[in-house]
């Protein structure tokens, strides 16, 4: 089929519209549009710039997140994917839940869970112990999560291990995690010495675990588990191999770190993957 012809298939991605710092819909709608997917957004807040600068302005859209949804529905719009990434508070949980719902109740929509709650074994500070619960109903709902290593130890109330986690530590999360719903994940991200080890785990098309490892391509960023989702969530609807998807978001965050560090970016001022979109289109 030519390209230019094809109608893409939409992704409706629920995350924070960021004005500065390369993270969240900054980050998400350019990926997927990219790689031939049509970039639906739905804000759960609206920052001035992300929170590891000193300060920030931020409005929460939760108050407008019912009437969003219901416009929506009046149009009988229906997404072939969606993606979550950050959720401001608990009462948007629920939200999302009746709206993935009835997507799900309409045709067969795939749905990606980004458990964006901490880093480093430290929560953020917009999170709570109930915050934590209230995320975890939407597990049963996703068929696929990519959390970093404090995000699924967070899920499974598991305790954080700062040294590198051992096969049987990564397995039992892992299968902790599967117990909740996902058929695929990816607890990504791990960080020893110089490398990232990304650790997914399928029960669909056929069981299958293993670990892909890059080296660093510079110190850690804002906006990485934004890209890494985003391409999880293009190929899913695009119908590209797990694992295959899995490596190409390793490969080409490794890549725009490496060039955000040579273009002397600051750390704050997220990754440099303007540059490097080619890569991933299609």
């Amino acid at each position: 089929m030519n390209l230019h012809t094809k109608t893409p298939k939409k992704l409706a991605i629920i995350n924070d519209f960021t004005g500065y710092g390369r993270c969240s819909h900054a980050v998400a709608i350019p990926v997927v549009s990219v790689m031939g997917i049509q970039a639906c957004p739905v804000p759960s807040a609206v920052f001035s710039n992300h929170m590891a600068f000193p300060y920030w302005h931020k409005v929460d859209y939760t108050p407008h997140l019912q009437e969003y949804f219901a416009c929506w529905e009046k149009l009988h719009l229906h997404f072939d994917g969606i993606l979550c990434g950050f959720l401001g508070n608990e009462d948007q949980v629920s939200i999302l839940v009746d709206f993935i719902d009835k997507q799900k109740s309409a045709g067969e929509t795939i749905v990606i869970l980004d458990p964006v709650m901490g880093d480093s074994g430290t929560c953020y500070s917009s999170v709570s112990p109930s915050y934590v619960d209230s995320l975890k109903k939407l597990l049963p709902l996703a068929d696929i999560i990519t959390p970093n290593l404090t995000e699924a130890c967070l899920l499974t109330d598991t305790p954080y291990t700062k040294s590198m986690p051992d096969n049987d530590f990564l397995s039992k999360t892992t299968e902790k995690l599967h117990a909740m719903g996902p058929s695929k994940l990816v607890i990504t991200g791990i960080m020893q010495e110089n490398c990232f080890h990304n650790y997914f785990s399928a029960l669909t098309p056929s069981p299958q675990t293993s670990v892909y490892t890059t080296e660093a391509g510079g110190p850690s960023r804002p906006g990485t588990g934004d890209l890494f989702a985003s391409i999880i969530a293009a190929d899913a609807i695009n119908g590209i191999p797990f694992e295959e998807s899995v490596k190409k978001s390793a490969d080409f965050i490794r890549t725009c770190t490496e060039g955000s560090a040579a273009a002397g970016i600051p750390i704050r001022d997220g990754v440099c993957f303007e540059n490097y979109l080619s890569l991933i289109g299609i």
